[in-house]
């Protein structure tokens, strides 16, 4: 099994030597490797059983190297990276003739970032290449959140898992396409819309669906989703939700009277959004363990990472198709 430790000279050594590394971000922990190297990023695709045209995410270790991966950068996106890196934000650009097709899914942008976790900060600063960092889990499941998280799924698969304690945010980035002067909100997080619209246009003519390629991470209709079927609608007794035997729930902020305690997992008691997301995941995995076949999961508020949380949930339980609504 994977060796947990906080040892980042062996980390960056690992990875100058081509291996992968399992990594903490504040948004969850990513599978990386340097992402100028193509044997290197092979070994993700590989380790996570990723689908070859999902590209990957490249890490930066501050905003003076966007010049170096991106190209034809505009003012809008300059802002957006003054403003948000180091942070949860993922910046779509065109990119620079260095970067392997396969980082890139043979698409001509590039998805670029300066996460703000100081582990990882301090783990890039030593390093000559950005990393190549996609969640470090098996391709569709619920995203790590913690050490353990990686180990008890990828722990067979790599080496060593920095360690970086749980992750604060625990949703992934927020991603932007910038290619052109207006950005497009390409994947919800916990950077917010109003909070990217006080320094950009927001490009609302479009949908995700509208694009012919996958172009960024997060867009596949099936994602962040437990082996369990996930169901996800508002929770009510006449949803038959309590008529269902072995299920359990996923509850926003209160405990549902209709259902035992026992199979009930509560995001935030408080109705706290952010205490909401940083329990997400953690709480689908708990869920994921438990002896029922089949989880009900409610809407949070949708504003602000809310909408972030109700991507996940709805993207989790596309994999059921019809199934995934109440009553079917």
């Amino acid at each position: 099994m994977a060796e947990i430790g906080d040892d980042i000279e062996r980390a960056a050594e690992i990875l100058r030597k081509g291996g992968v590394v399992a990594i903490p971000t504040e948004t969850v922990y990513g599978l990386a490797a340097n992402g100028l190297n193509t044997n290197a990023v092979a070994k993700i695709y590989d380790i996570k059983q990723r689908p070859s045209f999902n590209p990957l995410i490249l890490h930066l270790s501050g905003i003076e190297q966007i010049d170096r991966y991106a190209s034809d950068i505009s003012v809008e996106a300059n802002l957006l990276a003054s403003n948000f890196w180091p942070g949860p934000l993922t910046l779509i650009l065109p990119k620079q003739p260095l970067i392997p097709d396969l980082t890139t899914a043979g698409q001509p942008s590039v998805a670029l970032r300066v996460p703000a976790h100081p582990i990882t900060r301090k783990l890039l600063q030593l390093l000559d290449f950005p990393l190549a960092a996609p969640s470090a889990n098996p391709s569709g499941y619920i995203s790590p959140t913690t050490a353990r998280h990686v180990q008890e799924n990828l722990g067979d698969k790599i080496s060593y898992i920095l360690d970086g304690g749980p992750c604060k945010v625990g949703i992934e980035s927020t991603i932007v396409s910038v290619v052109n002067k207006k950005a497009k909100i390409l994947r919800c997080g916990s950077i917010t819309r109003e909070e990217i619209q006080n320094f950009v246009d927001i490009d609302d003519s479009y949908s995700i669906a509208s694009f012919n390629n996958i172009i960024a991470p997060g867009m596949l209709t099936s994602h962040y989703a437990p082996n369990k079927t996930l169901v996800f609608g508002e929770i009510t007794p006449n949803s038959g939700v309590s008529n269902s035997p072995n299920i359990a729930l996923l509850n926003y902020q209160k405990y549902k009277t209709f259902v035992p305690e026992a199979t009930q997992f509560v995001l935030s008691e408080s109705g706290n959004i952010e205490e909401a997301a940083k329990n997400l995941f953690e709480m689908l995995r708990k869920l994921d363990s438990m002896e029922v076949d089949k989880i009900f999961a409610e809407p949070v508020p949708s504003f602000g990472i809310g909408l972030a949380i109700n991507d996940r949930l709805s993207r989790a339980s596309s994999n059921v198709n019809n199934e995934n609504k109440f009553g079917s």
